[in-house]
């Protein structure tokens, strides 16, 4: 197929990294490629100092503990909005230093207390791995709210591809079993949906960066079995989940040639039938991953828009 991609977008597209994904071989080179892509990533210089350490919290049950990078910006004025921060990766890529600019930035222009959590990749360690280990990480910022500085009142969540849906999967998660309490969730273009039957899902087979051969292989290791079975837990695809009331406002973002474009929709237009508040963003001319390349005024207002959700969501009201 064709794309109308933002001309900005297009001279870089020979540049962009090209995941493929067609077996477990692939995947271990890519990882290999992932770890030799973090010294060319853009690095952040925050306007005021943020602390970042390294640490580990208690895991799930019969689980190691979960690493995690705590952000946390200096000259605060009492209590701040917490977050907790889902790497992307298709399940099976991705890693804290990989998106470690996003989130310093986040903490810098928000000046709020971000976790971010290494979790458990597939297919070594298939669902329920993954969320259970987000979960853990969740329950911890909200025990350590008072030694955090965070206020336990104003804690959100956020994630970004399989990220997002790891996002969604906690935040059901967090809803049924009683907390803890979310007030706020970000699904940045959110891989939801094993069936694999959408629109864009089933014509994007050669778009940059995401496609749909790398989300077969992705929900393929996730699940441990052939995806698009009848007994999917919607803490795996959060699609799946019957039940969107009572959840956390919401603001989601689609890509307009990304194989998860549609899932993404669709989540957004159930929450807000549900009765969650939710707004909804679809970029033109984009695809998965092209936010990459900030330079471009479409990646910045990508950027921005998130940024200025979390400020709304969060009740972040001192201006950085």
């Amino acid at each position: 197929m064709s794309y109308d991609v933002d001309p900005e977008l297009l001279p870089w597209l020979d540049m962009l990294p090209q995941v493929a994904l067609p077996d477990y071989e692939a995947l271990l080179a890519a990882r290999t490629q992932q770890s030799q892509l973090k010294d060319l990533l853009p690095a952040y210089e925050p306007a005021t100092p943020v602390d970042v350490r390294d640490t580990s919290v208690p895991g799930p049950s019969d689980a190691p503990d979960v690493p995690v990078r705590v952000y946390s910006p200096a000259n605060r004025d009492g209590l701040v909005p917490g977050l907790l921060y889902v790497h992307g990766g298709g399940f099976v890529l991705g890693d804290l230093d990989m998106f470690h600019a996003q989130v310093l930035r986040f903490a810098d222009e928000l000046g709020i207390v971000i976790v971010s959590v290494d979790y458990r990749l597939a297919p070594e360690h298939p669902f329920p791995a993954p969320v259970e280990d987000c979960y853990a990480a969740l329950k911890w910022l909200a025990e350590k709210a008072s030694e955090l500085g965070v206020d336990p009142q104003r804690i959100g969540i956020a994630g970004e591809s399989a990220g997002g849906g790891l996002a969604a999967a906690t935040t059901l998660l967090a809803r049924d079993r009683g907390g803890p309490g979310l007030c706020f969730q970000l699904l940045g273009i959110p891989e939801l949906d094993d069936r694999l039957a959408t629109g864009s899902m089933t014509d994007y087979v050669d778009t940059p960066v995401w496609n749909r051969p790398n989300a077969i292989y992705s929900w393929t290791a996730y699940l441990g079995t052939e995806p698009g079975g009848e007994d999917v837990s919607p803490y795996a695809a959060p699609a799946r989940a019957t039940d969107l009331a009572g959840l956390p406002p919401a603001f989601v973002t689609t890509c307009q040639y990304d194989p998860l474009r549609d899932e993404g929709l669709e989540y957004a237009r159930r929450l807000a039938h549900a009765g969650v508040p939710t707004e909804l963003r679809l970029y033109p001319g984009t695809f998965h991953g092209s936010s990459l390349v900030e330079s471009a005024a479409i990646s910045r207002r990508m950027s921005g828009d998130e940024i200025d959700a979390l400020r709304r969501g969060l009740g972040v009201t001192a201006s950085r």
